[in-house]
Parts: structure tokens; C-alpha cells; sequence
């Protein structure tokens, strides 16, 4: 057992000390909104937050993670509302959207540390999230929007 807190509610999870954060996640906690992608930390599908900080989740073990804070896509906002979203849904951002929760939860990231970043600092965050669709444009548009909201 791993005692972890996930979207601020304390978990004992069945896993081993090396099971992957992102099987944890979606398999033990039951929360399937973190992708996987690539399952070696380049693609950033798997992206959450562990205390505050994006981390790719097909890398992170449940022993790094134990007597941390995990924020999944779901504990982002309860209802959906969180600015990003909002912005990703005005937008039209995802063609596929396949790559949106990890970008969501990157740029998420970003805005904490960063709440008005530029252009550049926002295309900086995100260079390690891929989106095989090509939504860079709109997905920059999206991180401005809900920073800044214009």
C-alpha cells in the first residue's frame, strides 16, 4: 500500500512503491483523464501536477509521488470551469484531442508560476508537449486568452 493524495483526497492505493503514476492513476484511483502516450516522457500527454508542478506521470513512480499532492485533469476544476478550459472550449483548440489534458495540464503549470506570460514564454512551457494535429497556434491563443483574458 502507497498512501498519495490525489485532487486533494487521501489515497492508500494497492500499488507497488515502483508502480507508474500514470497506471496509478487510471487504474488504482479510477481517474482515466491523464493519457498515456509515448510511456517515455517526451510526448506530455501524461502530464499532472505533483505539489504544484508538471510532471510527466508514465515517468514518476508511486514512491517519488508517496506523501505528495497529484493533481489530475479531473481535480483541476470541479466543474470544468477552470480558465483554461474555458479558453480551450471558446477556441476550438483540440482537433483530435488526444494531447489536450497533458497540454491543459502544462499550461496550468505555467500560469501558476507565470500568471501573464508572453508569447514566447508560453511556446517555451509548452515545447515539451506534442500535438500530432498541429494545434500550436490555438493552443498559444488559448494559454493568452486564459491568462489574460482577451
Amino acid at each position: 500500500m502507497v498512501k498519495i493524495t490525489i485532487n486533494e483526497k487521501s489515497l492508500d492505493l494497492a500499488g507497488q512503491a515502483d508502480t507508474n503514476l500514470l497506471w496509478a492513476i487510471r487504474d488504482l484511483a479510477g481517474l482515466p483523464g491523464t493519457k498515456f502516450g509515448c510511456g517515455t516522457g517526451l510526448c506530455g500527454s501524461c502530464t499532472v501536477h505533483v505539489d504544484g508542478v508538471a510532471v510527466r506521470s508514465c515517468l514518476a513512480t508511486l514512491e517519488e509521488v508517496e506523501g505528495k499532492a497529484v493533481t489530475t485533469i479531473e481535480g483541476l476544476s470541479d466543474d470544468g470551469q477552470h480558465p483554461l478550459q474555458v479558453a480551450w472550449r471558446q477556441l476550438g483548440v483540440p482537433q483530435c484531442g488526444y494531447c489536450q489534458v497533458g497540454q491543459i495540464m502544462q499550461a496550468a503549470s505555467l500560469l501558476s508560476e507565470n500568471p501573464r506570460p508572453s508569447d514566447s514564454e508560453i511556446l517555451e512551457s509548452m515545447s515539451g508537449n506534442i500535438c500530432r494535429r498541429g494545434c500550436y497556434e490555438r493552443i498559444v491563443a488559448a494559454v493568452r486568452l486564459a491568462s489574460t483574458g482577451a
